[in-house]
């Protein structure tokens, strides 16, 4: 169903719509994000054997995944951003029924999935052990990173695929093939993880070699995976032919597209620099840190989920000729992921330990991050508003307004606040920097949906 069968007045049938995108979409993050958090856990609780055979422990374990994860998501900004471009056209050209639009949409993110996935792999391979000295790290932990992004590179182009490919279907309103998807994914990197981080069934334990195995041949499985799901057709999106350039339409999802990589790259920027105040507090400082990132991206997949809604609505609606629709679309997928993140953030601020235990069993790993993830516990109804405006002034093509924000506000506000903060109150100090730098984006996102701009967008 397209939003142009939605009843305007028909409150519930809105609320019902956004639902059905968001959750799904939920799940597809909560799966995206667990290909991580399994490391994190099977890292982080390395047996006293395999620590013995390793040579390291679970606290550069931990730090040298937390560093090359880093450097990961720095790289994946090239196929996100593309993909925004990917979500908001086909969700343009479905809400108009320019069908043909849509099929030509999807073929070139085929090739641009695949163009972005062999650059990202080559760049990863190379740059490895400069990136991850930047961070001014252990030298234990340098290797075990250089080990882990080199061996994730070599699934890049599929990875690429994967990301484009699902972009496509979200933005036709299909968020369940992603999910079935990434719940493969999970179910190859859990299994080739537990298998080869401590060692089982004879194999030898590789640590964090064995995670980066994981992460790798689950992400090119995805990618096989929605080669074959959109060569079957899935609703009005089917690949059937091999795709050639056409480069008036590869602009238009670049046009949309660059804006989000720059975004993108300016907030890993600023999170790079971030990193470094924090690895100069310890590897325990950054064991921690990196552990309260891991639990608090929990509190985000409503997040990504009600932003991939507010995405393809408001996207749908303004190709129907519909901006009113398209506000109340926005306005709706905001207020149900603020109760859902909400009553996340509540739980963090009373029992923060818990979450942290779910992780690590170091006990100055736990003591450490107790008081910062309650912080981010607190700001979650802003966060809901970051995610979801954010995501929907996208689906609008307005992605400047969001590079705007990621310009102003980790630049200008978390890091000189770092600077203040961190030598008084040391890991405390930084997130309280970065609270307030998130809260922040949350009112910038919400003060440009208020206005009307983004509803003469052309895309």
């Amino acid at each position: 169903m397209t939003t142009q069968s939605l009843p305007l007045q028909n409150t519930a049938v809105l609320r019902k719509r956004v639902l059905r995108l968001a959750l799904p979409a939920v799940g597809e993050q909560f799966l995206n994000m667990l290909v991580g958090l399994v490391d994190i856990y099977l890292l982080g609780h390395l047996t006293l054997s395999a620590s013995q055979a390793l040579g390291y422990g679970a606290a550069e374990a931990l730090a040298s995944a937390g560093l090359a994860g880093n450097l990961l998501w720095i790289v994946t900004t090239l196929y996100a951003s593309a993909a925004v471009g990917t979500t908001a056209l086909i969700a343009r050209a479905i809400g108009g029924r320019a069908y043909a639009d849509a099929d030509r949409c999807l073929h070139q993110s085929l090739l641009l999935g695949v163009a972005l996935g062999m650059v990202g792999g080559v760049v990863l391979y190379l740059s490895a052990p400069l990136a991850l000295q930047l961070f001014r790290p252990e030298p234990r932990v340098v290797a075990l990173g250089v080990d882990f992004l080199r061996i994730t590179a070599v699934a890049m182009p599929l990875a690429g695929v994967m990301f484009l490919l699902n972009a496509a279907m979200r933005g036709a309103g299909d968020t369940r093939t992603p999910l079935y998807i990434m719940g493969i994914v999970n179910l190859l990197n859990m299994l080739i993880s537990w298998l080869l981080v401590n060692g089982h069934f004879g194999l030898p334990a590789l640590g964090v070699v064995g995670a980066a195995w994981g992460t790798a041949m689950g992400r090119a499985g995805g990618g096989l995976l929605a080669l074959l799901a959109l060569a079957q057709g899935r609703g009005l999106l089917k690949l059937q032919r091999l795709p050639r350039p056409e480069w008036g339409m590869l602009w238009r999802i670049m046009r949309i597209g660059v804006p989000t990589a720059l975004e993108m790259f300016v907030f890993q920027g600023a999170l790079v620099i971030f990193a470094r105040f924090i690895t100069s507090l310890g590897t325990v400082a950054y064991a921690a840190h990196n552990t309260v990132i891991t639990v608090e991206s929990i509190s985000f997949l409503p997040g990504f989920g009600f932003a991939i809604a507010a995405t393809a609505l408001v996207g749908q609606s303004l190709g129907a000729g519909d901006a009113r629709l398209a506000r109340r679309s926005g306005h709706e997928a905001f207020v149900q992921c603020a109760v859902f993140m909400t009553v996340m953030g509540l739980l963090f601020v009373l029992i923060p330990e818990t979450f942290l235990r779910l992780l690590v069993s170091d006990r100055q790993v736990i003591a450490a991050g107790a008081l910062p993830l309650r912080m981010v516990g607190v700001i979650q109804p802003l966060l809901a508003a970051n995610f979801v405006y954010a995501g929907a002034l996208r689906g609008a093509g307005d992605t400047r307004w969001p590079l705007l924000i990621k310009l102003i506000a980790p630049w200008l506000i978390r890091l000189p606040l770092a600077l203040v903060l961190i030598p008084h109150f040391g890991l405390n100090g930084a997130w309280l920097a970065m609270a307030v730098d998130l809260a922040a984006q949350g009112l910038l996102a919400y003060w440009r949906f208020r206005g009307d701009r983004w509803e003469r967008i052309r895309v």
